[in-house]
């Protein structure tokens, strides 16, 4: 019976994503809407800045405020 309803639930979510993917349409990137002027690109050194490693430190920074800002973890006085 599990083995069903798996099949069935898989079945589903790549029936759901397949027509998600058939019914978006294109970014139409290539095409200039009037007003466009973009800038320019980025280099790979700032990309991977701005989308790994600023977000892993953002991670690292907010993880480590929250470990010692915790106060569960005091050790009880002794004595």
């Amino acid at each position: 019976m599990d083995k069903k309803n798996a099949l069935r639930a898989g079945a589903l979510a790549a029936g759901t994503t397949l027509m998600m993917l058939l019914m978006s349409s294109p970014a139409l990137a290539l095409d200039r809407d009037a007003g466009d002027d973009p800038g320019s690109g980025l280099s790979v050194i700032q990309t991977l800045g701005l989308f790994v490693a600023l977000p892993i430190g953002l991670f690292l920074l907010i993880a480590g405020l929250v470990i010692v800002t915790d106060k569960s973890r005091k050790q009880p006085k002794q004595g």
